[in-house]
């Protein structure tokens, strides 16, 4: 199990007991069914974020309370119906009933009973590019800002990617949510090629410097192609390069994201909170810088260090040197039951089922209430 938020644990931790104290959560009916939103109430233009495909609302916690703190705006998470603690329309079983305009739609519902349906700054990772896409095309005029990160956009998605990264089982088993997102998946493309990002909004692009998926160098440039061209469409657009981080820049990048965040906001105040809020970011610069190197120094000597070395040769794919790397972590480190689960991921990965098994099969010994590894068990129960 990957745990890229070790050092982030720990900072949020610190800050974050009297923020969360103050956080609403709320479920709104949108239909007959109801969205969960998470709210930190505050001052000044409500920020939104939209997470990734299968992510909650608690994907952003490690990066609100410094958010917050030198903002002191609303923050606004939520689930997608059918994730988290967000229902689902069980009535309609039409899967286009289900898809992305659907969703945007229950968010709107959902701001507008809230009463925070006026002007937002959206903030969108992975998946959530599409939505936060179509909310702007469908809001112009509400939308001040966009975050994006390493957010899809539509024209990396040709018909040939399309088919070799996007080729989903439509598993009920794992959830309606899941299942109507990626059986779905094929016509969110379609209606968001036909879809326009408003030229109006300022957008901030962060892609990630190690690619996502195991692309070849034609599909990397590709990828990276498609965010340019976005970019270079309008004035109003910036590309950062995320160097040295993967997918999840929010977690291996944290300090780069809240500033991006920090300077969308403040396109939306006055030249004396300009200066308030550039103060508390340099103080909030300063309390993270030596936070995360606390952080860092006892994470280097841990048993987290070298899972993290692992997942980063997975995410570059390659397996052989991740494998080595996870089974050397559970020689150094036998009674932790994270390393055992994390070789598993990996030899699933290069499809040694019958080891993958015996490892979570460890884990589970160390650590009864892995989850995990008793979905993983469960699934793998029929295969050899």
């Amino acid at each position: 199990m990957k745990q890229k938020q070790i050092i982030l644990s720990f900072i949020t931790f610190l800050t974050s007991i009297s923020l969360f104290s103050q956080q609403v959560d709320t479920l709104v009916d949108v239909g007959g069914y109801k969205l969960h939103f998470k709210i930190i109430k505050g001052n000044g233009t409500p920020i939104l974020f939209e997470a990734g495909s299968m992510a909650y609302s608690s994907d952003w916690d490690t990066i609100l309370p410094s958010i917050y703190k030198v903002t002191g705006t609303t923050l606004i998470t939520y689930d997608r119906a059918g994730f988290g603690k967000s229902e689902l329309n069980l009535a309609d079983t039409t899967v286009l009933n289900h898809g992305i305009i659907n969703g945007v739609k229950e968010l709107e519902i959902g701001l507008q009973k809230l009463g925070y349906d006026k002007k937002i700054i959206s903030v969108c990772h992975s998946y959530g590019g599409f939505y936060s896409t179509l909310f702007a095309a469908r809001n112009p005029d509400k939308v001040k800002y966009v975050v994006r990160l390493d957010a899809n956009i539509v024209s990396a998605y040709t018909d040939d990617n399309l088919q070799k990264y996007h080729s989903f089982k439509f598993d009920m088993k794992k959830g309606l949510g899941l299942y109507y997102e990626t059986a779905n998946f094929k016509n969110t493309v379609l209606l968001m090629r036909k879809t326009e990002f408003p030229s109006n909004i300022p957008v901030i692009d962060i892609i990630a410097g190690i690619p996502y998926h195991n692309k070849t160098q034609t599909q990397i440039i590709e990828f990276e192609k498609a965010h340019v061209d976005f970019v270079n469409a309008s004035t109003n657009r910036q590309l950062i390069k995320a160097t040295g981080s993967g997918h999840d820049i929010k977690y291996e990048n944290p300090n780069l994201v809240i500033n991006a965040i920090v300077k969308a906001f403040l396109a939306t105040v006055d030249e004396k909170q300009k200066s308030e809020i550039l103060n508390k970011s340099i103080d909030n610069a300063i309390e993270r810088a030596n936070l995360t190197k606390d952080a860092e120094r006892n994470f280097y000597y841990s048993v987290n260090n070298l899972n993290e070395l692992g997942y980063s040769y997975m995410e570059k794919n390659e397996i052989k040197k991740a494998l080595e790397i996870f089974k050397l972590n559970t020689l150094l480190f036998p009674n932790d039951g994270n390393v055992y689960d994390s070789y598993g991921e990996a030899l699933l990965n290069a499809k040694n089922i019958s080891e993958a098994k015996k490892m979570y099969k460890k884990s589970l010994e160390l650590n009864p209430d892995n989850k995990n590894a008793i979905d993983i068990l469960k699934s793998l129960s029929n295969t050899k």
